[in-house]
């Protein structure tokens, strides 16, 4: 078994395989910021097999998120439709939104992917690969300088979060009304 491997077999229970030092791991997290920048991934795994590479202009950063249901703050006074409803509905993942709260800390870089490190009762928390689009390194790499081209394409659902999120890696029967968006088919005539 490679390095990488065993790496990914301990990652699959992480409470079992890992013991007291994922237990030190989040008490210490919990008291960090929010988003913070990494020196290295905690997955290192993980992290090569969604493009990290140790070099400059890649960066990864952890965000924290809240964990439980969306609630609507409570309207004292009048009626309105959505009122009835305290859930609010949202059509986007927790890993999209840590995506999209890294990419406002830093509006200089464009994200490359993310993946879920842990989570408790409280917290979701995310592993955000972050590239500057700025530097020779990555201007010169033929597999990362098509982030380039493209800016803030977290917004506009263009990672593999966001459109596992908007329903795109589903094709063919059953997918018809995904594409260009749901959105866009609200319009179109039958």
């Amino acid at each position: 078994m490679g390095m990488y491997q065993s790496i990914r077999e301990l990652w699959k229970k992480p409470k079992a395989n890992l013991g007291p030092l994922y237990k030190e791991r989040l008490i210490q997290w919990r008291r960090e910021p929010a988003v913070i920048s990494l020196e290295r991934p905690t997955r290192l795994d993980r992290a090569r097999s969604l493009g990290y590479r140790a070099k400059k202009g890649i960066t990864v950063m952890r965000v924290r998120l809240r964990r439980g249901g969306r609630h609507r703050e409570q309207r004292k006074a009048g009626r309105r439709s959505k009122t009835q409803r305290r859930r609010k509905i949202v059509g986007k993942s927790y890993q999209w939104i840590a995506e999209e709260r890294c990419q406002r800390k830093h509006s200089n870089m464009e994200v490359l992917n993310s993946y879920m490190v842990a989570k408790d009762g409280i917290y979701y928390w995310f592993e955000v690969i972050m590239v500057d689009p700025e530097r020779p390194e990555i201007k010169s790499d033929k597999k990362l300088n098509f982030l380039c081209k493209e800016s803030k394409r977290v917004f506009r659902g263009k990672t593999a979060a966001a459109k596992k999120s908007r329903g795109l890696t589903k094709k063919g029967l059953g997918a018809e009304k995904l594409r260009p968006s749901r959105r866009a088919q609200k319009g179109r005539s039958k």
